[in-house]
């Protein structure tokens, strides 16, 4: 099954022999959802419900000239099926309806009309500490759950997270990568060279990565930043879990506070979310992390719409140096 918006009939007839659809269901309407990255997304229609439907393919949607692994969608689907019994976690994100193991193809509840939090990087856009104290609430929940489990070999999502090692810890700190970054913000290019050859903070960013390829005891959701946090009528929910693995918590919790900083959230937002969280194992690795976050999203290639001047970039920077450096 290839998904495409023009055939409707063909995905009704697709959903209907999963049994995914009850016979009397008809396709009224095939419309995109949203601007995806990563997979083929559709929102199906019929006279009784919405449907979410996402196939993964062997390339980055947004980016089809990046080859990325096929069964991402399956791996997100296994995801929704390991946090079902957990309804603390469960009631945060949408609710599991198939997988197609074999057309790589997941099919999920609608969460409705909704937008993802990356308003937040716009001026005066604030999280509210209501919001600030569920998401944090939501990671701890998962990354405790799975604590003292064995390691689920599904979920070491190994090709997966080689991509996303390749985009956060190696592109953005290569001379010559062929980003001209001038073209995001004036004079942004000559400010990165400063860190491109600095052979410290690239030893010390390939060390953070060894330990992001590491398997942890956690199961992390990957990435965990305000794309894949959504406003809804039922509230705030947590999507889009490809990036998953068993990893260091860490890595969550810093992705999570670099948006925070890059968002200019208080401080005392970010302070909410380290106390609903609760104990860090290792708060060195978090600030390590959210600098490495920082770094990527202004010098690497997964830029963000980002409100910020030439000089917040900058210090920006700045401090992600800073707290990758600290021994």
């Amino acid at each position: 099954m290839h998904l495409d918006i023009t055939q409707p009939h063909l995905l009704e007839d697709y959903l209907k022999s999963k049994n995914w659809l009850k016979q009397h269901e008809q396709v009224l309407i095939l419309e995109k959802p949203g601007e995806g990255n990563m997979n083929y997304t559709l929102r199906v229609r019929t006279h009784d419900r919405t449907l979410i439907i996402k196939q993964s393919r062997p390339y980055v949607e947004k980016y089809p000239q990046i080859a990325a692994p096929a069964n991402r969608a399956v791996t997100e689907g296994r995801f929704y099926e390991k946090i079902q019994p957990f309804a603390s976690i469960n009631e945060f994100m949408p609710q599991l309806i198939g997988i197609d193991i074999d057309a790589n193809i997941l099919v999920l509840e609608d969460l409705g009309t909704a937008s993802d939090y990356t308003f937040l990087y716009q001026p005066n856009q604030q999280l509210s500490m209501t919001e600030a104290e569920a998401l944090a609430h939501y990671l701890a929940m998962l990354h405790r759950l799975t604590w003292q489990e064995t390691i689920d070999e599904s979920f070491a999502n190994r090709e997966m997270r080689g991509l996303n090692h390749e985009h956060i810890f190696n592109y953005p700190l290569i001379e010559n990568n062929g980003f001209d970054l001038d073209t995001i913000s004036s004079g942004l290019q000559m400010i990165s060279m400063g860190y491109k050859i600095d052979t410290k903070l690239k030893q010390k960013v390939r060390e953070l990565g060894m330990v992001y390829l590491s398997d942890g005891r956690c199961l992390l959701h990957g990435d965990f930043y305000p794309g894949s946090w959504l406003k809804t009528t039922y509230g705030l929910k947590v999507i889009d879990p490809e990036f998953c693995f068993y990893g260091c918590p860490e890595f969550d919790l810093g992705v999570m506070t670099a948006h925070l900083m890059m968002a200019k959230q208080p401080e005392g937002t970010i302070r909410k979310v380290y106390q609903a969280y609760g104990e860090i194992k290792n708060p060195q690795l978090v600030d390590q992390f959210t600098g490495v976050e920082i770094m990527r999203r202004l010098i690497g290639l997964a830029q963000l719409p980002l409100s910020l001047s030439l000089l917040d970039k900058e210090e920006l920077l700045e401090t992600a140096y800073d707290l990758i450096m600290r021994s």
